[in-house]
């Protein structure tokens, strides 16, 4: 299996597709979707991670997830970035006009107020992606899933870290823990090589034998 990485572009276009993509057929409301994708990207969770939250595991006041009983068996804390924080904000200010504000109310509901499954947000992220018009192209037997996301969020992540003279290698660990993995060689399965990331660590690796050159 070699995972999907969504550029930028698709990115967009995933999120400004969503009120196309939930009609009648989809039980929950488009801005659910679309606020859905922007934390499973935006804090790297897993599908079923993004789901289960409740309203007291999401501290905007703090800008932390608290992420119970994952994969494994493991709970941990996701620290989130200041736009994502915004953006969840805006979102539960929306949220709130319809549906219960009780601490273990779910976080992404139906429109019922019931926790969203996995069947339909499958099948929502499926047509949205087709509505997109976003679709392997490499001979891959799977077509680009929601957890994708998450690679694609870890990806991006790197290229950043490059891009901004990072020590990439110190930061892996830490990458690591925030992911939930217990080690290094669990995180080694998200460091999609994109041509992209591949420019901007040959771009590293370029300065650091020239440096050594002119030592």
């Amino acid at each position: 299996f070699v995972p999907y990485i969504y550029s930028s572009a698709e990115l967009k276009r995933l999120l400004d597709a969503t009120p196309a993509a939930c009609g009648r057929r989809v039980p929950f409301d488009a801005y659910v979707l679309r606020n859905l994708i922007l934390l499973s990207y935006g804090a790297c969770l897993r599908p079923g991670e993004g789901r289960h939250l409740t309203m007291k595991d999401v501290n905007l006041d703090q800008a932390l997830l608290y992420i119970r009983v994952s994969k494994f068996y493991k709970t941990r804390l996701v620290p989130l970035g200041r736009d994502l924080t915004t953006a969840l904000n805006q979102y539960v200010q929306q949220r709130n006009l319809t549906y219960a504000y009780d601490p273990d109310a779910p976080f992404f509901c139906f429109q019922d107020g019931r926790m969203l499954s996995k069947s339909a947000v499958g099948s929502a992220f499926r047509r949205l992606r087709i509505v997109a018009g976003i679709e392997r192209r490499d001979g891959a037997r799977y077509q680009p899933r929601l957890q994708d996301l998450r690679h694609t969020g870890v990806t991006h992540r790197l290229v950043a870290w490059y891009r901004n003279g990072t020590d990439v290698q110190r930061l892996l660990p830490q990458l690591s823990t925030y992911l939930g993995h217990v080690d290094l060689s669990s995180t080694q399965r998200y460091l999609t090589l994109t041509p992209e990331l591949m420019h901007e660590a040959s771009l590293r690796f370029e300065r650091y034998a020239m440096e050594k050159h002119h030592d």
